[in-house]
């Protein structure tokens, strides 16, 4: 499935304390161009704080981050992001006030490296509201979207900045089945315009049809990698995380 092996995102002994608390160990990990790597663990596990590292929410206490070759480590989020890093929150970070339109308009219009004028970002935010099939919600305040409509609303707005790696974190919790199995068709559109996806997600059905390759965090570092197949049979993941 994966075009070119050539790796997007390398982490290399990532560590970041809260107080006395290790929320991330030296971790290792990378996620080649073009794949769908999903990242599991039990909560707390130090997941979010990963992704909160690789796209400068939080600077790391050690180790480094490189994207397409560059060492990003500790840039602020809105540098990381203009270099083509984009990612969405577990609880949707919209403008709640703003319609539909206006909240993908407003990272369309400052969320990319060059500047854009607002007649082509209006294009780009019909065809995204279409993409992420919003448009008939295009004037709807964000705030009265039902949940599903917000996760896709993030979606919409992280794509906007024209990624070429997208973090999704949690897009599916709080989905009903039918909206899972739209999410994960969704995230295979993303995958096949060329965007490399790195999800976090405890929906494990979708963890398994839609990744490449699945990493497991336990206690803030790896515990394990491996294709669907490889985490579903192994035995200390079953354990600590998936159950019988």
């Amino acid at each position: 499935m994966v075009e070119n092996g050539m790796r997007i995102l390398e982490g290399e002994g990532l560590t970041r304390f809260f107080g006395g608390l290790a929320a991330v160990i030296e971790a290792d990990f990378h996620v080649d161009r073009g794949e769908v790597v999903g990242l599991i663990g039990p909560n707390g596990a130090g997941k979010t704080t990963l992704f909160n590292l690789i796209s400068g929410r939080l600077a790391p206490e050690a180790g480094t981050i490189i994207f397409k070759g560059e060492n990003i480590t500790g840039l602020k989020p809105h540098h990381i992001c203009k270099k083509g890093v984009a990612r969405t929150f577990q609880s949707a970070q919209l403008f709640a006030g703003l319609t539909v339109f206006e909240n993908v308009l407003l990272a369309a219009l400052f969320g990319k490296p060059q500047a854009i004028s607002r007649p082509e970002a209006e294009r780009e935010v019909l065809e995204l509201l279409d993409f992420v099939e919003l448009s008939a919600a295009s004037a709807t305040p964000a705030k009265e979207l039902p949940i599903a409509g917000r996760k896709r609303l993030e979606v919409a707005r992280a794509l906007a900045t024209q990624p070429e790696l997208l973090l999704l974190d949690e897009v599916m919790a709080g989905l009903n089945p039918t909206e899972v199995t739209e999410a994960m068709a969704l995230i295979t559109k993303i995958r096949n315009r060329g965007i490399t996806v790195f999800m976090i997600e405890h929906v494990m059905k979708a963890i398994m049809n839609v990744c490449d390759r699945i990493i497991v965090f336990h206690y803030g570092s790896k515990l394990a990698e491996g294709t669907p197949a490889e985490i579903a049979a192994n035995r200390t993941v079953i354990e600590i995380y998936l159950g019988e």
